[in-house]
């Protein structure tokens, strides 16, 4: 059998040969509580599937990757699971017409947040459960066809410990010891889903008056682990979520299809959430154990609401293969924000949308690994990594820019059509093109063909002739494209105009709204303008683009940055300032400079906290080396001044509280930090919680203020889940030989962490500013790749692969091992060989900018 790694081939080929009608599935997750002698601990799962074949006689496969199986029966007839289970697929002969297979097996809990994962609560020793599939674990739970457009109801029976509840997709209830749930609409393998344990549960509910004067009702519900009961602010995740349902209601009319509404914070979690219909799973840190800003809150909502618009987008309607991914997640990322702005109290989430989510964009579509919107997956390995900056936050981004080039209703209504038509069912590219050009009577194909199916990003750049009087002349916008994807798009744009005004403000005085083709367009509705201090070829970031300056604009934003007065326009000059760092045209020290200037001015907290990672970043991998010392001591003074100047009790203050710990490597910034965590020194209004607590141990660790006894006290404090994953990432900072080949042993030699304390971990072991502590594992690293490959989940491998390569020995040699690796291991996984490219490009790119800051 070829294996766990189905192909689009295969996938193809079965369904073209296969329909399913129905499944039930029976868990018992009793043995998940007690001792076990067993390894892997394991539950019985017995699956029945019927379906149809549309080739009588035909053979095909079942998918179910489990420890063992019990028994197998097709049609009635026993099968010998020594001979046709492999330990992933069950080989199915002689298909009838119509079949019922069952299969009785034993499947694994899991550590690793694939499939079945299985917590204990280190506070209370407390059990839960949940399940991740996305994109193929469910056959880790039970036996399935495990593609997306073999779509079929679902019936979930769970016996469970006794005192547990337990929640599936559909409504349940509890009949003579077993949990038994509604049959669910049509849905694909991967969002169903089971959440078990002792958890805390909020109820709510929803209503809303239909089109046809009907009443939808929707119970709403919200969980969490018993000892995040204290911190669960439901009342505030519900109200998202009627202002949600609210909206997408009255803009996709379409009503909810799925029943109930669960949302699930559940720990160890590997994503942000995952569109489960009816029982959509969160990962717990969207629960406050501390203070946080404004930002947190809207990222959640943010969340709430990209998983809300997959009920139409991707769970109502369904991609037919990991190819048409963006189907569902580029709309969900879209339509997050949109949402967020259109529903709730974050009225300003686009310019979130614009600082911080396409940063991710421009990374990841200006690495070797870049690839179209609609991309070519060939596998499941493939789609595992496609969860990435272009399927999303690209997306995303040229979703906004459709809507501006075929307009808001237009769109929205090609939205309503499109659940109308594929209600239930699987979708292609062409599907949704098609009602987009019913809607907009635009002929879609070019568009797509330059936005959906090419990959790479371009530059806008201004350029402005004045004439003798000091007006515009000619103001031309040039587009440029990389040689490794030349293509050149259509962009429809606004242009905005800056001025410095007698108040001191950088304000607006005139703007465009223009269609940008080829590689020069010239604006003639500006000629004749004021000369501008500022121009903005992206202004209201409607386009996917890098914005780059012309000479007045970059020096009016070196003197003025700070003065621009619309917050949007700030973020996408601090962003465009960013990408020029990132390719080296803007010397790190310089950004830096800027931060330190501007940044205590940002009244955008998202905006604020978005700049502190950069510095951050511009300081730790492209600033040159010898700089680094010099630039990390203005940082942390300049830090400190901020929180000491901070509004007492601010969300700045916060914030700046934060990042000074970040930076802080002086003896009297870590005297400081061990200070106002014993409560010997205080800025007014700061509250020292446990949250930020170990934000000020993890460089006190790194440093060796803070020793192994320390931070035993202080989990015993703080002797929670989220307290344990803070102190194994304070343990594995220490600037200590040992610490780091423990640290190396535990992570790569040994598989008995689970994903939440790899990623700690992983996170100490890799701390900025110990580059001699890890140089020896640069040489292990290479050597170890196809082991961990081969050997670990898929999910472990990758936080391995990109946890541990060694960025920190940024020098040519590295470089230089990372491309012998490469020509050497020609063969190896396509997806590894693209983790380390992308790591090879990330080193690369860090040393460009490393010269250019060099020579500034």
């Amino acid at each position: 059998m070829p294996g766990e790694n189905l192909s689009r081939d295969e996938a193809r080929e079965r369904a073209a040969l296969l329909s399913v009608d129905g499944y039930d599935v029976a868990l018992d997750l009793r043995s998940a509580v007690g001792e076990s002698d067993d390894e892997p601990r394991t539950f019985r799962s017995v699956t029945t599937i019927r379906f149809r074949c549309a080739e009588p006689g035909a053979t095909s496969f079942a998918d179910l990757i489990a420890p063992s199986v019990t028994a197998v029966s097709l049609n009635g007839r026993d099968l010998d699971p020594g001979e046709v289970f492999d330990g992933t697929r069950i080989a199915l002969e002689d298909l009838a017409a119509d079949n019922e297979l069952i299969v009785d097996a034993q499947c694994a809990y899991s550590r690793t947040g694939e499939g079945m994962h299985r917590f204990v609560d280190p506070e209370d020793g407390e059990v839960y459960l949940y399940t991740q599939y996305e994109p193929a674990d469910s056959r880790r739970v039970f036996a399935n066809f495990e593609q997306p457009d073999l779509k079929a109801p679902f019936r979930f029976e769970v016996r469970a410990p006794e005192g547990w509840t337990v929640w599936s997709n559909g409504a349940g209830e509890l009949v003579d010891g077993v949990w038994r749930f509604a049959e669910t609409k049509p849905i694909s393998t991967y969002i169903t889903c089971v959440v078990a344990g002792p958890y805390h549960y909020v109820t709510d509910s929803y209503e809303r008056v239909l089109a046809d004067g009907s009443t939808l009702e929707i119970p709403l519900g919200a969980m969490c682990r018993k000892g995040l009961a204290p911190y669960f602010d439901a009342d505030d995740i519900f109200l998202v979520t009627k202002q949600g349902l609210d909206f997408f209601h009255e803009n996709f009319d379409y009503p909810y299809p799925f029943g109930k509404y669960d949302q699930a914070f559940v720990p160890e979690y590997n994503l942000g959430a995952m569109e489960n219909p009816g029982l959509v799973t969160f990962r717990e840190e969207y629960i406050f154990r501390g203070k946080v800003t404004q930002a947190s809150y809207e990222a959640r909502a943010n969340v709430i609401l990209h998983e809300m618009a997959h009920m139409w987008f991707g769970d109502l309607v369904t991609m037919v293969w990991w190819d048409d991914l963006w189907l569902k997640e580029s709309f969900a990322d879209f339509m997050g924000t949109f949402g967020n702005v259109g529903a709730t109290r974050f009225k300003d989430a686009w310019t979130t949308f614009a600082n911080r989510r396409k940063a991710w964009a421009y990374r990841a579509d200006q690495l070797p690994s870049t690839h179209p919107i609609t991309a070519d997956i060939r596998d499941l390995q493939d789609a595992k990594l496609n969860f990435d900056g272009i399927t999303y936050a690209k997306g995303a981004s040229v979703l906004k820019q459709l809507v501006a080039y075929v307009g808001q209703d237009a769109f929205l209504e090609g939205a309503r059509r499109y659940f109308k038509r594929h209600a239930y069912g699987n979708t292609r590219l062409g599907d949704l093109l098609s009602v987009l050009a019913e809607t907009s009577g635009r002929d879609m194909t070019a568009w797509a063909a330059a936005w959906l199916q090419t990959a790479g990003v371009n530059s806008l750049t201004p350029q402005v002739l004045l004439d003798d009087e000091g007006r515009i002349d000619e103001l031309t916008v040039l587009q440029e494209a990389p040689e490794s994807h030349p293509e050149l798009r259509p962009h429809r744009v606004r242009v905005g105009l800056y001025r410095l005004g007698g108040s001191g403000a950088l304000e607006r005085y005139r703007s465009v709204e223009a269609d940008v083709e080829g590689p020069r367009t010239v604006l003639p509705e500006l000629a004749g303008a004021e000369a501008p201090d500022l121009v903005l070829v992206n202004d209201d970031d409607l386009t996917y683009c890098k914005i780059r300056f012309d000479e007045t604009s970059l020096a009016t934003l070196r003197d003025h940055l700070g003065d621009l007065a619309d917050p949007l326009a700030r973020a996408l000059c601090w962003s465009a300032l960013w990408n020029m760092t990132r390719d080296g045209l803007l010397p790190a020290r310089e950004f830096v400079a800027l931060v330190l200037r501007f940044a205590g001015r940002e009244s955008d907290i998202g905006v604020l906290q978005m700049l502190h990672a950069w510095a951050g970043t511009a300081l730790e991998r492209y600033a040159a080396p010898e700089w680094r010392t010099t630039g990390g001591e203005l940082l942390a003074q300049g830090a400190l001044k901020e929180l000491r100047s901070a509004e007492p009790g601010g969300e700045a203050q916060l914030a700046w509280a934060r990042f000074f710990a970040s930076v802080a490597t002086g003896t009297a910034d870590l005297a400081l930090l061990k200070d106002l965590l014993d409560g010997t020194e205080t800025v007014e209004g700061l509250t020292v919680d446990q949250e930020l607590r170990w934000a000020f141990l993890e460089p006190l660790a790194a440093h060796g203020v803070a020793d192994e006894e320390v931070l035993a006290a202080e989990l015993a404090r703080d002797d929670t889940a989220s307290g344990k994953r803070h102190q194994v990432r304070c343990l594995a900072a220490r600037p200590s030989a040992a610490v780091k080949a423990q640290a190396w042993a535990q992570v790569v030699e040994s598989d008995a962490l689970s994903n939440a304390l790899v990623e700690a971990t992983l996170s100490g072991f890799g701390r900025p500013g110990q580059q001699e502590l890890t140089a020896p594992y640069a040489e292990k690293y290479f050597a170890v790749l196809e082991r961990v490959w081969r050997e670990r989940s898929i999910q472990i491998a990758m936080h391995i692969v990109n946890g541990l390569f060694p960025a920190q020995q940024d020098r040519p040699e590295t470089l230089a091992a990372t491309d012998a690796w490469l020509a050497e291991h020609a063969d190896a996984a396509p997806a590894l060989r693209r983790l380390v490219l992308e790591a090879r490009d990330d080193l690369a790119r860090a040393l460009r900018a490393q010269e250019c800051d060099t020579n500034a």
